[in-house]
């Protein structure tokens, strides 16, 4: 492979907006990507995955390159040079990558990769908290969640049905799968642009991964009924949901976040879908006006996003033990208020994307204990790891509510 410099030079640009100017990977290279219109699919994906692979495995390259945060433009050079050699790429002789000790990273890489915080390239706390609250399935769970995510599609049934969109893709080269235990899910065999597609356009289709899928099919919601997606954010979830209502029923998709609901009501008007209705939740009185109103009530938690390291690698270098203090204390507040919407006989489905036992089955178990959870009991819990699925790391517990006396 070829390095191109000008190609090199945005990788290095995004680097320093995400590593020194805290920016957010995903937006960083939304933008760095439209810099220039010549840059073909190849070129941009290039960038792309150039500069999440570093992301990535910031520690381990940072501890071969013996270099500290923050990085200056030489150092941020030096770990693109660990990339380069790692990757059996050959440097070109620029200035920026000269004294590159490429036999010695190779060396230091075996050497590293017997420790585990080093090989799996996570912060000392991360490392510690896996290991003690998972034990030796820790070792697994985070070697998988290093690999690259799959892309995933949903196909919306209100628009097209799962075969008409495998085949609209194949005309286009685009081959995909079909994922056991999800109805509706198609995985990309190769990843390709597919939000240039008519298919897309058209709403036959959302981009989802086959876990999170799993959260409205454990919801079970129904054509006519009352559902409440409560933490909706952009509404993947609430959209999905409405599809299995048939456009039938009510959805109302709350969040704190206004620019959120927006974006949902967007999705919605392309899937086609028109039983969702949004609300704010800028007040208690929000959430009072529905107690006892819903049949069911999806919490999708925020949460420490552990289970979606794949897609997301920048935010194990954002998160901190304060940060999962706090999301564990949100998680109990948000159950206590949330589920007094849940009607007598009605059901509540807790949702994160997180592997740990502390924001999962140890919430519930707490919330039920509690007295807001005593008229609830347990159905049933799901935890997807993602060494076994090979998708993204979620937990789910559907609980009832007791019927009045």
């Amino acid at each position: 492979m070829k390095l191109h410099r000008n190609l090199v030079f945005a990788t290095i640009d995004s680097l320093h907006m995400i590593f020194n100017e805290q920016k957010q990977a995903d937006k960083v290279l939304k933008n760095t990507l439209k810099r220039d219109k010549r840059w073909g699919a190849r070129d941009r994906s290039f960038i792309a995955e150039t500069t999440y692979d570093i992301v990535r495995w910031k520690r381990l390259y940072a501890e071969i390159a013996e270099v500290k945060e923050p990085f200056d433009r030489p150092n941020l050079f030096r770990l693109f040079a660990v990339w380069a050699t790692l990757n059996g790429i050959k440097l070109p002789d620029w200035k920026q990558l000269e004294d590159t000790p490429v036999r010695r990273i190779k060396g230091r890489f075996d050497e590293l990769s017997k420790i585990r915080k080093y090989r799996e390239s996570i912060p000392d706390w991360l490392d510690e908290l896996g290991e003690k609250e998972l034990g030796k399935r820790w070792d697994k769970e985070i070697a998988a969640l290093n690999e690259l995510a799959d892309v995933v599609l949903r196909v919306n049934p209100l628009k097209a049905t799962v075969v008409e969109v495998q085949n609209e893709l194949a005309d286009l080269e685009i081959e995909t799968e079909t994922v056991p235990g999800n109805p509706y899910a198609l995985k990309l065999k190769e990843r390709a642009n597919v939000f240039s597609t008519e298919a897309f356009k058209n709403g036959w289709f959302e981009v989802q991964d086959a876990s999170s899928q799993l959260v409205a099919q454990l919801l079970d919601p129904k054509p006519g009924m009352r559902v409440i997606d409560a933490c909706a954010g952009a509404g993947g979830k609430s959209l999905h949901i409405a599809s299995l209502m048939e456009n039938k029923g009510q959805v109302i998709a709350m969040d704190i976040y206004e620019n959120k609901l927006n974006e949902l009501k967007r999705r919605a008007r392309r899937d086609g879908i028109h039983n969702i209705e949004t609300r704010v939740i800028d007040s208690t009185k929000v959430i009072k006006k529905l107690i006892e109103k819903a049949d069911k009530v999806l919490i999708d938690a925020p949460c420490s996003g552990l289970g979606v390291l794949k897609r997301n690698p920048d935010s194990k270098w954002k998160m901190d033990p304060e940060f999962l203090k706090q999301i564990k204390k949100n998680q109990a507040e948000i159950l206590d208020s949330y589920s007094r919407m849940v009607k007598p006989g009605g059901e509540l489905l807790y949702a994160t994307c997180s592997i740990l036992p502390s924001e999962n089955d140890a919430q519930i178990k707490a919330f039920l204990k509690r007295d807001e959870g005593k008229d609830f009991s347990l159905v049933k819990d799901k935890k997807i790891w993602p060494s076994e699925s090979g998708f993204d790391g979620f937990y789910m517990a559907l609980l009832k509510k007791n019927n009045a006396e």
